[in-house]
């Protein structure tokens, strides 16, 4: 028979969230409530009948309650299979009562160390009981039943109701996963803290990798894939995953992929002048600062209006409402702003299927981490690369030293081309890209390419020129040949930045000396792939 009929009840929880609620109703349906410590103080006050779990076991709680339910009486209640006739004699033989519903959540392990208490508080924070009777009572659902989060509570009253004070087969295999799945992400938190705080190993010999509460996505990266988004449990980066949508359809795969490239770009301008970043396929198609976002918008959207179309804005600043309404001129699929004013939330109401993620704050570009990728047959990981470069650090490599114009340039110009895919370059002129090329298989090609972006821009706009003459161009490695630089300077760039470090460095610093460019050498380079 698949329906178990619930007559003892062990509950025993550190969040105390319904459980006086959950007691009452238990109790009510002549269910016998067997707690510990806190919890069973709780439901006493509350005025219900309780056995101390000292009294079921014979042994009082000890050693400053890490030994309180570790003991037969509640594991042999817990794993006793019910219809085996050894395990009911041995039952039977040590006066074990059968458990048929486990109430646990653990200790705040994670709130613990998010909060910064000392290595001691954060040990006695790891549960033992608690973990081991979750996984008696999954282990046995045929039996058993186990709820381990408030928020499952009422599905089981409903379940206890529709089945008269039983509960079902089906209904306990799903709890029994979510026990289990529960235990792996705690002991997966424990694990990363003593590897990589308590013990500062950077790749310990096994790699825990958790998630929790998953929004199932329409679908994945095309239709025919299905998506979900997990959040990592622990202490972690407030990022897109956290933001608030205020309005718009639910987010797609592809839109938080490019949301976060957007809201990563952006957080580079942290504080510093209003910038705006627009985004398409997760690589910028134009980036700008200026002395108002609305300034920052147009000279940003002026970089590749074309691709900008159906793109992911991000804002560095609070998102002002004529900004708002110069964004809704063209189709925008994602707008993120740390915050956004009342003025803009209504200009952005009337695009109904737009979606607007309010972020609180943006990250730091140069927090640290591991970022972890896929692949067959395994996992590759590395550290964030939160490298950072200023120009102190640059090195001069051409007669030529750049003007402070052209340096400012190329620093910025830099910043975006980290967030480029390779090959990346990236013409920057006066604070706003000129023209960005992404993501080609030779350096030449991208150069070219991000030179017809800025001269599409000028034939548009009818400037007298484009703006890559004059410009700033970064290349995110090293460039192997000259030819790439040289396509930069044929369009008129006049200062370089690179990393440097190529065996054909001094044919290449020729070529600018040649063609009258400033060049210098950042020693760091920024694939991304």
């Amino acid at each position: 028979m698949d329906d178990v009929k619930i007559g003892r009840a062990l509950l025993s929880v550190s969040d105390k969230t319904g459980l006086v609620e959950l007691g009452t109703a238990l109790a009510a349906r002549g269910v016998e409530l067997v707690s510990t410590g806190g919890t069973a103080k709780a439901l006493r006050e509350a005025g219900l009948t309780v056995l101390d779990i000292s009294d079921l076991t014979g042994f009082p709680e000890m050693m400053d309650g890490r030994v309180k339910t570790l003991h037969p009486k509640v594991h042999g209640g817990l794993l006793a299979v019910r219809d085996n006739p050894e395990h009911a004699a041995a039952m039977a033989d040590h006066a074990i009562g059968a458990i048929d519903l486990v109430v646990v959540n653990l200790y705040p392990f994670e709130a613990t160390v998010a909060r910064g208490a000392d290595r001691d508080e954060i040990i006695e924070n790891i549960d033992i009981g608690g973990p081991s009777m979750v996984r008696s009572a999954a282990k046995n659902h045929q039996f058993v039943t186990i709820a381990t989060d408030p928020a499952d509570y009422a599905e089981l009253l409903g379940e206890l109701e529709a089945k008269q004070g039983a509960t079902s087969l089906a209904f306990r295999r799903r709890c029994a996963a979510k026990a289990y799945a529960l235990t792996a992400t705690y002991d997966s938190m424990i694990s990363q803290w003593f590897a990589f705080a308590d013990q500062g190993q950077l790749f310990p010999d096994m790699l825990a990798v958790n998630g929790k509460a998953p929004v199932v996505l329409r679908y994945g990266e095309n239709p025919h894939q299905q998506a979900a988004l997990y959040t990592p449990a622990g202490p972690h980066t407030r990022g897109i995953a956290q933001a608030e949508q205020l309005q718009g359809k639910e987010l797609s795969y592809n839109n938080y992929n490019d949301a976060d490239a957007a809201l990563e770009l952006a957080a580079e301008f942290r504080g510093a002048q209003p910038a705006v970043v627009i985004v398409k396929h997760a690589n910028p198609c134009g980036v700008a600062q200026r002395g108002s976002l609305l300034e920052a918008w147009h000279e940003a959207l002026a970089c590749d209006s074309v691709s900008a179309f159906g793109g992911i804005v991000c804002v560095n600043t609070e998102l002002d409402g004529a900004t708002a309404e110069a964004i809704c001129e063209i189709f925008t699929e994602v707008v993120i702003a740390p915050s956004v004013s009342e003025e803009a939330r209504a200009a952005f109401a009337r695009k109904k299927n737009l979606r607007l993620l309010v972020t609180g704050d943006l990250p730091d570009p140069r927090r640290g981490g591991l970022s972890v990728k896929p692949i067959t047959g395994g996992l590759l990981v590395q550290t964030r690369d939160n490298g950072a470069i200023s120009a102190a650090d640059l090195k001069v490599v051409t007669r030529r030293a750049p003007t402070e114009q052209e340096l400012k340039d190329c620093l910025f110009a830099w910043t975006v081309a980290r967030h480029v895919k390779s090959n990346a370059i990236v013409y920057a002129n006066n604070g706003a890209t000129a023209g960005i090329g992404a993501g080609q298989m030779n350096r030449r090609d991208s150069s070219r390419i991000a030179a017809m972006k800025a001269a599409e821009a000028a034939e548009k706009y009818g400037w007298p020129q484009s703006r890559a003459v004059g410009s700033a161009v970064a290349s995110d490695a090293f460039f192997p040949f000259a030819d790439g630089l040289l396509a930069a300077a044929e369009a008129g760039a006049t200062a370089v930045i690179q990393p440097g470090g190529s065996i054909r460095d001094d044919e290449v610093i020729a070529a600018a000396d040649d063609a009258g460019l400033a060049m210098v050498f950042t020693g760091m380079r920024h694939f991304r792939h």
